[in-house]
Order: structure tokens, then C-alpha cells, then sequence
């Protein structure tokens, strides 16, 4: 395997390992406190990618204020939902949880499917970044390149395919273990990433089949308790 090849791969395998990571420790943070497999985790993400880009179409929000406000008005949204509907959950079978969770990102990802159909939705690189990109130095470029990638295309199809991922994560590094979701999700990324090159029709289950054999060897997960 070339030098580059192995190179460029290392570098996407810890962006997305590091993606998988950030949002493991929601899920894991909020199993952890709250006792709530929250299944639409990955919705809520979506949610936030679509009101950037509402942001900039209809109210012309940037790239940079809508870093703040995306998040926010999610989180808003967050806090409804936890009043409304988690509230009446607690102390109970985590199972309750999770099929409620799980039937808020069905709604959201079929809502978001009507509306705005099942491709993907174009966010336009910020000029700020596509100037560093080109004229700054590797160190610049490379920060451009990983802040702007993760809204170049925002897609209603997302939520649950990711959420299912996530929670894969979580579950090898240990449900509720926040060292476990940031060492699982960083060693995944890098696993799936050289499955791609080495054989890429596994790289799609790569991470299930890890699932699998450490549930077997270790049910608690990597970093979980008994």
C-alpha cells in the first residue's frame, strides 16, 4: 500500500473517528445521567445541519453565526422534548426510552424526506475557509478542510444511519463510559477507513462485526462496568 494511501486514510480515519466520538459522548452522557438510549441523537444532528442551512437560505446566516445559533435552536428543541416527553420515562425499562427516541428520528428523518426529498442538500463552502484552503499554510488548510466538510452536503437520510453507528460505538466502549466512547470512536474510525482500501465491501459492517465479537468476549463493552 503507497505511502500517501496510508497517510490519507489515517487522516480520514481520525476526522470521522473523532465525528463518531463527539457524538458517542452525547449518548453516552445522557445513558449515563439520565438512564435514556437516546435513538434520535443522530435526528437531532440532522436537525441542526438543516437549520444552518434554513439559516443561510431564508435569513442569511453565516457559516460562523450559525456555528452558534444551529446549536442552540437545537437544543431548545432538545429541551421540549425532555419536558414533554423523556420526563415521563424516567425509572423506567431503559426499553421505553429507546422506542420513543427511535420513533422521534422515524419522524423527523420522514418529515425532513417529504419536504426535502431523499438527496442530499448542498451548503456552500464559507469563502473564508475556501481562501484558506488555497492560500494559507498546510497547517490553515487542513482546519479549513475539516471545518467546513462536515456541512457540504446535509442530508435528511442521515439521522438514523448514523444514530445506528453511534450506538455501536457506545456499546463497544461501554454504555455510559465516557473514556469508552472516545477511545472506541477514534480506533473505529481508523478501522473503518483502512477497510475501505484493504477490502471495501466490509467496510460497511466492520464496525458491527467488532460489536458482535466484543459483546461476546465482553458484554459490559471495552470500558463498561458489570
Amino acid at each position: 500500500m503507497p505511502v500517501p494511501v496510508i497517510l490519507g486514510q489515517l487522516t480520514l480515519g481520525l476526522v470521522n473517528g473523532s465525528f463518531y466520538a463527539l457524538l458517542s459522548l452525547g449518548l453516552a452522557v445522557i445513558f449515563g445521567l439520565m438512564g435514556v438510549v437516546n435513538f434520535a441523537h443522530g435526528a437531532f444532528y440532522t436537525l441542526g445541519a438543516f437549520a444552518a442551512l434554513l439559516g443561510l437560505q431564508y435569513l442569511g446566516i453565516n457559516y460562523w453565526v450559525a456555528l452558534l445559533a444551529a446549536p442552540l435552536a437545537v437544543g431548545l428543541l432538545g429541551v421540549l422534548v425532555e419536558r414533554l416527553l423523556l420526563r415521563h420515562l424516567y425509572g423506567l425499562d431503559p426499553l421505553y426510552g429507546l422506542l420513543l427516541t427511535f420513533g422521534l428520528a422515524l419522524i423527523v428523518e420522514g418529515s425532513l424526506h417529504q419536504v426535502f426529498g431523499a438527496s442530499g442538500q448542498s451548503y456552500p463552502v464559507p469563502e473564508s475557509l475556501v481562501a484558506a484552503t488555497y492560500g494559507g499554510g498546510v497547517a490553515l488548510a487542513a482546519l479549513a478542510g475539516v471545518l467546513a466538510s462536515p456541512v457540504v452536503l446535509v442530508n435528511s437520510h442521515m439521522g438514523t444511519e448514523l444514530v445506528i453507528v453511534v450506538f455501536a460505538v457506545v456499546v463497544i466502549g461501554g454504555m455510559g463510559s465516557i473514556l469508552g466512547a472516545i477511545v472506541s470512536g477514534l480506533v473505529l474510525g481508523l478501522v473503518e477507513g483502512f477497510t475501505k482500501v484493504i477490502y471495501p465491501e466490509a467496510s460497511n459492517i466492520v464496525v458491527f462485526v467488532i460489536m458482535a465479537l466484543v459483546l461476546i468476549l465482553r458484554p459490559a463493552g471495552l470500558f463498561g462496568r458489570e
